[in-house]
């Protein structure tokens, strides 16, 4: 076993389906936390998530997971992993308090052990009342719960939920958020959340790795609203324009309207620098708004350029 600084260390990770790329040279480091895989379907999330689970092998690249490398038996490290699949993986007629013990079982906890946990994580996710009901009579949304209880069933050190809250009403979805998010900071365990909704990830994770066309296009901390090093603003300048300096040229971007501009400041060129450049040149400025970096306009700048190439 090889200690690491991260609970996941990827790198240059490929995978082919026959002639299909499905992952394209992907490299990252999780630290201990909650954080998302987001990407439109068919951009190598849940692939990604086989190949740390152990399902696939990569065909390029290398990588750890909980300390070991992937390419260990994958049962070293799966006892301590939970997996919530997007898919309908439930085992018809039969009760949820068996399903979820079994599951338990497989990852090694002595049956009675797991029964009793099998009880305990059902009334967690609200299933208490349904728990001796055949699996094949839930609802989508209690299908849902069901799958995370056997997930969670072994207390693992690691959560993977692909799609949580896929085909869950609006109600049923935001219980099943709460229930994560509640995870996280009851249990503090590590979750890899993937999800092609975007407002899932804003509500639950740290961290989010934007993912297109089965390669890694950026990460970005969620709840960062502005740029530290790399501000960026909306200004509306009056006057001749003509007259600019040339140090500013590089720093202002044009907009649809004339006089109309993106700035972008860094440590040399900063606020007092681009003022002084107005003053000396009798330019008004006569708007100075800052453009926010939310995790929505990096998603559509990320995926539209990833298009593009």
């Amino acid at each position: 076993m090889v200690m690491q600084a991260h609970i996941i260390e990827l790198n240059n990770i490929s995978y082919s389906y026959g002639s299909t790329q499905a992952l394209s040279h992907v490299s990252m480091n999780v630290s201990q936390g909650v954080f998302g895989l987001l990407g439109p379907n068919g951009a190598g999330k849940t692939t990604l998530m086989k190949i740390l689970m152990g399902f696939l092998k990569a065909s390029a690249g290398h990588g750890t997971i909980l300390g070991h490398t992937l390419s260990e038996d994958p049962r070293l490290f799966r006892q301590h992993i939970g997996y919530m699949p997007e898919s309908d993986c439930l085992i018809p007629y039969t009760d949820a308090v068996n399903l979820t013990a079994y599951t338990g079982a497989l990852a090694g906890m002595p049956w009675h052990e797991a029964i009793k946990r099998a009880h305990e994580v059902l009334y967690y996710v609200g299933l208490e009342d349904s728990r001796y009901r055949m699996v094949n009579t839930y609802s989508t949304g209690m299908k849902q719960r069901l799958k995370l209880a056997t997930a969670l069933v072994h207390d693992p050190k690691l959560l993977f939920l692909d799609e949580p809250t896929s085909g869950m009403d609006p109600s049923s979805r935001g219980e099943m958020l709460t229930l994560i998010k509640d995870i996280a900071k009851k249990a503090q365990m590590n979750i890899i959340l993937s999800s092609h909704i975007l407002a899932d990830i804003e509500a639950t994770c740290q961290q989010v790795y934007i993912m297109n066309r089965g390669e890694l296009v950026t990460e970005k901390t969620v709840g960062e609203k502005a740029l530290a090093i790399d501000a960026r603003y909306r200004v509306r300048l009056q006057g001749d324009l003509d007259s600019i300096p040339d140090v500013m040229q590089s720093h202002l971007i044009p907009a649809e309207h004339a006089g109309h501009f993106q700035l972008k400041l860094d440590h040399s060129f900063d606020k007092n620098t681009f003022f002084k450049c107005l003053q000396d040149q009798g330019i008004q400025l006569r708007e100075f708004i800052p453009k926010t970096e939310t995790l929505a306009n990096t998603f559509e700048a990320a995926i539209g350029e990833n298009h593009e190439h």
